[in-house]
């Protein structure tokens, strides 16, 4: 009798257990946005278990009992939003001085407790997924951020990391020229010569907890009197290919820092998935990436906000880019490049707004849905997630955002964003 007891009581506490963590919440929406479709639907209720989205049914049919009620009728509701290159560790590199300060005075621990407000603001930007492309010297304290935020420790969107990024060596700041050859100065990636070191490096960040691997694949970049742009590639052919093979082999993928046709096409030859900035692509570089299928992470803004401050320094080529951006993005777009929203934001200010590049992409040649789409489910894409983020759907998670208006007629609305919920749990209530 007494082992019936106990199995019956085991039990009761198993189906207790049960009822108390299948919580429903019911969110009442004002108008929600079909980033699929672009359709907006008038009066829907989003029907959340958990961290996941059971349903979405008119506001007319919901007779549902729920655990909790939140009223979003007054608002616009989008799922939440994915930058797909940020860079939570660095806090603003106008001048290779802003860059040095970081790496030589301030200690990890040091950038690593900044980092910590970064991954707040992307969250209270409205942005519930971020692919953090590099450290920057910051070792693999991005993997210890991406734990945190899993663990509850800390709030932050969800992270995909690649640690510290690879690129040969002598080709990355800091540069040991400018300081006495005496000194062992930091680095702000991992540097490799030949293609053992570059296989070797791409197993050590894996093993850390690189969720992508990230290369740096040229530099020098100049213009030519013809108005296209090259650079100097940074790898040999065998080590920028035993890049790609190891990454792919371990079934991770591959983004590359290329700004010219140089960097672009070794780095897509080597079987990158993603190419970051592109500043200087060319009509060859375009129509590669849209046969092989290639995402395009722009990361506009930050070269306005740089490009002055650079020039000033000495450097004019991010002039030069700002110039010529326009007419790349839209022939592009034209060509039909699979854009993934991507802000570089740390190499401008995390205080500065995180959806700034969609208005560049409005003004040049995007419909609103479109530029809302690369940050959605474009993106989701991109980091293998289809269905699962980047949309509200069943069987999604529980991922929203809510503005007061409505962005597709007006996309500067999602620099104000009032609401935001992630894995079903309120992040930011300013209704």
């Amino acid at each position: 009798m007494k082992k019936h007891l106990l199995l019956l009581f085991a039990l009761i506490q198993i189906l207790s257990f049960a009822t108390l963590a299948q919580k429903t919440i019911a969110v009442k929406c004002g108008k929600l946005l079909n980033v699929r479709t672009g359709e907006v639907l008038s009066n829907q209720v989003i029907i959340i278990t958990n961290n996941t989205i059971e349903s979405i049914i008119p506001a007319s049919s919901f007779k549902q009992k729920t655990d909790t009620l939140i009223n979003l009728s007054n608002y616009f509701v989008l799922p939440g939003l994915i930058d797909c290159h940020t860079h939570v560790l660095l806090q603003a590199d106008i001048t290779a001085e802003d860059y040095n300060v970081q790496l030589l005075k301030q200690s990890i621990p040091l950038r690593t407790i900044r980092a910590v407000s970064s991954c707040y603001k992307a969250l209270q930007n409205g942005f519930t997924t971020i692919r953090d492309l590099g450290t920057e010297g910051a070792g693999f304290a991005d993997v210890d951020l991406q734990k945190a935020i899993e663990e509850g420790y800390i709030s932050g969107p969800r992270m995909f990391v690649s640690t510290l990024a690879i690129n040969s060596t002598g080709h990355y700041p800091i540069k040991a020229s400018e300081y006495s050859w005496e000194l062992n100065l930091p680095k702000g990636l991992q540097e490799i010569t030949g293609a053992d070191e570059a296989r070797k490096a791409v197993r050590q960040q894996i093993e850390h907890g690189a969720d992508w691997i990230k290369i740096y694949a040229d530099r020098n970049y100049y213009k030519l009197d013809d108005g296209t742009y090259r650079s100097l590639p940074n790898f040999t052919t065998d080590e920028i290919n035993a890049i790609g093979d190891e990454t792919i082999k371990s079934r991770k993928k591959l983004a590359a820092h290329a700004m010219t046709r140089d960097g672009i096409i070794a780095a897509i030859n080597a079987g990158a998935t993603s190419i970051e900035h592109g500043s200087g692509m060319d009509e060859e570089c375009v129509q590669l990436m849209v046969n092989k299928k290639i995402y395009w992470c722009p990361t506009i803004f930050v070269n306005e906000y740089v490009a002055e401050g650079r020039a000033k320094a000495g450097s004019n080529i991010n002039m030069q880019f700002k110039e010529s951006m326009p007419a790349i993005f839209k022939r592009a777009i034209n060509a039909g490049i699979k854009v993934a929203y991507g802000t570089d934001i740390g190499g401008y200010d995390w205080n500065l707004p995180e959806a700034k590049d969609f208005e560049y992409m409005v003004n040049w040649g995007m419909t609103t849905t479109q530029a809302i789409q690369t940050a959605t489910i474009t993106a989701a894409e991109l980091l293998g997630k289809t269905g699962l983020i980047g949309e509200i759907k069943t069987g999604a998670l529980a991922d929203l955002i809510a503005v007061n208006g409505d962005p597709t007629k007006d996309i500067q609305l999602l620099q104000q964003i009032k609401w935001v919920m992630k894995n079903g749990i309120i992040y930011k209530s300013d209704k």
